[in-house]
């Protein structure tokens, strides 16, 4: 990969978006993915990869020759490409629809999950725009105006740290750490604590974990690699010590960000996360969804797909597959009640832990520390329902495999990437199984990231062409 090198003053017309926060335009017959443009703009590009052999291109808009109506004005300096061309620097990655109109990204994301689930999941235009034509639904709406306008709605951010110890983010695929002073899109207890004055010398990631309900801030910082143990419990400390200064202290932990092993330094080394019926215990960087509005949106999409078709009931018995910490576990558990049964499986020990904890009142529920498919590829379970909500990379074949032989009536997917979600229902649909319901929400507000709930049952046979390509 050639990082981020400039090569000004090429011309191109915008095509049409493209999954990942680009567009498609081609210039002498070469396909050039662009950030930071919007569909028929005409724009002057740097390219950042141009590998003579590489299949395409990648870009930068760096000037706009005609513009697209919904194109507005930046709201962040650091992650605006034209004033970061301006000054001959390159922006920051996170907010790659920060340039765009609020209604013309859920346009573009919903062309998106659309393109998506037609060419790789093998859904019919026909059945798309009868189960999708609501398209991808504001979840900010009813906020602030800050929130209104797609910002202060994140709870979870992660920084790098500059060689001189500020903390900064990285442009998109690549190494290099610009310098921030500000995070727009997360929650104000995130900017409280004003990082970007602190000193982060010795310390390599920092995590900041706000939940919505204001029960208190955790930051996880990680040691660089190669200190020595003594050097990085001082540049720990040391941080710990300049976090106490801050005007609501929060609890800072020493982390280990591939074994996800913490030590507490102060305060402690979990954060308290609320739903308006259940609480929840999340430990260090265990998983929790990062709009401050999608815990209650996700699970009443989710349990109102099994509710809607009467899958879930007093009594049901239903899996909920990498459950996390048991978001949606504990609903499940309510909506069964103690004659039905939950079993709820997550492979990361730490949050498994936060699972038992959180349910541990819940008799009906079992929790299990495992891989999802070597849960389910067992015996059969009997089960009624299924929901997962997987990792960015999906579920997967052999995951997909194991669901159907469970033999459940409704499977709920909960995924946060169209193509991952596109490429499993399509393994869905080879094993006679169909969606029949879409709901979206743009849950990731100035990035091209969207959330997706689909509900997927057994083909009938009189419905088995309802999943032909259009």
């Amino acid at each position: 990969m050639s990082e981020s090198t400039s090569t000004p003053g090429l011309i191109v017309t915008v095509g049409p978006i493209a999954h990942g926060g680009h567009c498609v335009a081609r210039h002498e017959g070469r396909v050039i993915f662009v950030r930071h443009a919007i569909p028929g703009e005409i724009v002057e590009i740097a390219l950042t990869e141009h590998d003579a052999d590489a299949k395409f291109w990648r870009a930068d808009v760096t000037r706009v020759l005609e513009a697209s109506a919904d194109r507005v004005q930046h709201f962040w300096p650091e992650a605006d490409a034209l004033r970061a061309a301006s000054r001959q620097s390159i922006p920051v990655g996170g907010a790659e629809f920060g340039h765009v109109s609020r209604p013309r990204q859920r346009a573009l994301k919903t062309a998106v999950v659309r393109e998506q689930l037609q060419r790789l999941g093998g859904l019919s235009a026909e059945i798309l725009d009868e189960l999708f034509s609501d398209g991808v639904q504001d979840v900010d709406s009813s906020g602030t105006l800050e929130q209104a306008n797609g910002l202060g709605w994140r709870t979870r951010v992660g920084f790098a740290v500059t060689p001189s110890g500020k903390v900064g983010m990285h442009s998109h695929r690549s190494h290099t750490i610009i310098p921030i002073e500000e995070m727009p899109l997360a929650l104000p207890a995130v900017n409280d604590l004003r990082l970007w004055e602190h000193d982060f010398t010795g310390i390599e990631r920092v995590e900041v974990a706000a939940p919505a309900n204001g029960s208190g801030v955790l930051v996880l910082v990680a040691p660089a690699a190669g200190l020595s143990e003594k050097a990085a419990g001082a540049a720990v400390k040391r941080v710990a010590r300049s976090l106490a200064g801050c005007q609501t202290p929060p609890s800072v932990a020493r982390w280990n960000f591939e074994s996800g092993a913490i030590e507490v330094q102060s305060g402690r080394g979990w954060v308290r996360e609320t739903t308006a019926d259940h609480e929840f215990r999340v430990t260090g960087d265990g998983f929790w969804q990062i709009h401050r509005n999608a815990p209650k949106i996700l699970t009443d999409a989710a349990l109102g797909a099994l509710l809607e078709g009467g899958y879930l009931n007093d009594g049901a018995h239903v899996a909920d597959l990498y459950a996390g910490a048991g978001l949606f576990s504990a609903p499940l558990a309510d909506a069964v009640g103690p004659q039905g049964s939950v079993l709820s499986v997550e492979a990361a020990p730490g949050t498994s832990r936060d699972a038992r904890k959180n349910l541990h009142s819940a008799a009906q529920v079992e929790i299990v520390q495992s891989r999802v498919e070597q849960v389910m590829g067992g015996e059969r379970r009997g089960l009624s329902a299924v929901v997962l909500d997987p990792p960015r990379a999906g579920a997967g074949k052999s995951v997909v495999r194991s669901l159907v032989a469970q033999r459940p009536s409704a499977i709920v997917y909960v995924s946060c990437d169209p193509a991952s979600l596109a490429r499993d229902v399509k393994y869905f649909a080879n094993a006679g199984w169909q969606v029949d319901r879409i709901t979206a929400f743009d849950l990731y507000p100035h990035t091209h990231h969207v959330e997706t709930v689909v509900r997927l049952t057994k083909v009938t046979p009189s419905k088995k062409t309802d999943l032909g390509r259009s």
